[in-house]
């Protein structure tokens, strides 16, 4: 916890160019650009970053297909492009897979006709991804078992992209990439107050661990509190042409009901679309659409219960699939941003665009909206806006994001073959440890290779039926910004999603890794875990 503290002295210390609010997807892609671009930048989130929705997704990185349906074929097109640029530019991270759809006799479209809907996306992707086919529903009773087509009349494949790990490990990524451009970063740090001076803003914060005030001044502010950005800016007084609307989503995720490593996809009973996705020994089921006021959600009986009947309905299961089969479950807010007097009936055909309002003489700028797709984008257009608000700006000497090149990736490979670095984690591991650690930590892993060159028992899994090894943790601890063990668990991690809490807790090498993470703070914060997940240290639900 050295590097946070560390951060929390120069908040206060320094006079930064640019100061956000909010460590989700849009504050750390903010972050990225800035800060490639040479202004002094603070971020500061109040949880821990990617918390709140940036946590809460599908794991998709789509162009938007569904947004056809109401003929937003402009947005879609730009979303397939940035869905583009990001498997191009993280290619370990960011990887194509097929959706398999079948489709009712009872659809509101002919599935021929929804089929040309997917041969027209392809064309709007410009040819990037293999082709659409049509399917009969014999053909996939034979190619996927798992997926009922009892009702079905046709079907297609096509083809969209994932990540591979999970969201909130993606937008951790560009905190740390923010943060070895100069950026200085903090979580668990509320900003309370708002003061607009002369030269630029004195925000009030306070360390949500310590309850420690103080101040950090910067010439701008930047509203990234996602769902929170509508009483964000009530805070400081913005008036803005956006605010947003919620639609909740619930996923919950249950052991592999497929062996096949591809996207199930169909209707649920709502008509809205509904997924299957692989997350390595797991699947991911879901999801719900609720129009929600407050962001702040849970998952609820009926929640569970509209995703099991559908997952129930959808797939051919030899047993249905009940409560008691659910390992983890996730639940956020989509923020929809709408006009500031734009009707919310039809709230549902909403799309996820993002929206920038800028208030030039107050110098805030707040973003609503968005989703991962697109967060590139984002990115660079903030840094527009900063440099319109008189931000002196550097041409980056390279791109701000994207992973190392195939060279500095084939130099990795190699250097991990010469000391036999698959063969160290013995049996039983689904994906090998080159390649994980690469996507995972990029030219930080060739520090790691060091380590583990130099004592191959930092290449020994520690967390049990994790896929952890030794030497990651020792990384989190001194670089990730590990603040709450669930910190690790969830978001640097997705340990806790692929594993209930009762096998947690009997886990091997947990308070090990905990003692790495905290020190003599480890029985502490390990017991603060459990508590905030609501079971016992025996990983039993507490009444």
């Amino acid at each position: 916890m050295k590097q946070r503290a560390d951060n929390l002295r120069a908040l206060s210390e320094q006079e930064f160019d640019v100061l956000i609010v909010g460590g989700g997807i849009n504050g750390a892609v903010a972050a990225a650009a800035l800060a490639a671009r040479g202004a002094k930048v603070a971020l500061v989130d109040k949880a821990d970053f990617a918390s709140s929705t940036s946590s809460q997704s599908s794991n998709l990185v789509w162009g938007g297909i569904k947004y056809l349906e109401s003929f937003e074929v402009p947005l879609v097109y730009k979303l397939c492009q940035s869905r583009n640029l990001l498997t191009k530019m993280y290619p370990s991270t960011v990887k194509e897979i097929r959706f398999l759809t079948a489709v009712r006799k009872d659809f509101r479209w002919p599935a021929f006709l929804v089929f040309l809907g997917t041969v027209f996306y392809w064309v709007l992707g410009g040819f990037k991804t293999q082709r659409p086919r049509y399917l009969t529903r014999r053909k996939i009773s034979v190619i996927e078992p798992a997926l009922n087509v009892a009702e079905a009349t046709a079907g297609f494949e096509y083809s969209d992209c994932y990540l591979h790990d999970n969201d909130a490990r993606f937008v951790f990524n560009f905190i740390r990439s923010a943060s070895k451009k100069g950026a200085i970063a903090a979580n668990y740090v509320a900003a309370e107050t708002y003061v607009r001076t002369d030269t630029g803003w004195q925000v009030g914060i306070r360390d949500e661990l310590t309850g420690e005030a103080s101040a950090i001044r910067a010439k701008v502010l930047i509203n990234a509190c996602g769902p929170y950005a509508d009483a964000q800016n009530r805070e400081s007084q913005i008036t803005t042409d956006h605010r947003h609307l919620f639609s909740k989503g619930v996923h919950l995720i249950v052991d592999r009901v497929t062996p096949h490593q591809r996207i199930l996809t169909f209707f649920a009973s709502d008509g809205r679309p509904f997924f299957v996705i692989p997350m390595g020994t797991k699947t991911c089921v879901g999801t719900t659409d609720t129009q929600v006021t407050d962001p702040d959600v849970g998952v609820t009986a009926a929640d569970r219960q509209f995703i099991l009947d559908n997952v129930n309905a959808g797939l051919a299961l030899a047993k249905p699939l009940d409560v008691s089969d659910i390992i983890a479950e996730r639940c956020g807010v989509r923020p929809l941003a709408v006009t500031g007097g734009e009707d919310s009936d039809d709230w549902l055909q909403l799309s996820r665009k993002h929206a920038i309002d800028v208030d030039d003489k107050q110098a805030h700028i707040s973003v609503f909206g968005g989703k991962l797709t697109d967060c590139l984008n984002v990115g660079d257009e903030i840094a527009d806006v900063v440099e319109s608000l008189g931000i002196s700006l550097q041409t980056p000497e390279t791109l701000w994001y994207g992973e190392p090149s195939a060279e500095v990736k084939a130099r990795f490979v190699a250097q991990a073959d010469a000391i036999d670095l698959d063969a160290m984690t013995g049996p039983g591991i689904e994906e090998k440890l080159t390649e994980r650690l690469w996507r995972r930590y990029g030219a930080s892993a060739f520090d790691l290779l060091e380590q583990i060159s130099a004592d191959p028992t930092q290449a020994e899994i520690l967390i049990g039926n994790a896929e952890y090894v030794r030497c990651e943790i020792e990384y989190a601890a001194r670089h990730e910004m590990i603040t709450k063990f669930d910190d690790f668990m969830r978001r640097r991690s997705k340990i806790s999603l692929v594993m209930s809490m009762s096998d947690i807790a009997a886990t091997s090498g947990l308070m090990e890794a905990c003692e790495m993470l905290f020190g003599d703070e480890a029985e502490a914060k390990l017991a603060e875990y459990f508590s905030e997940q609501g079971v016992t240290r025996n990983g039993e639900r507490v009444a």
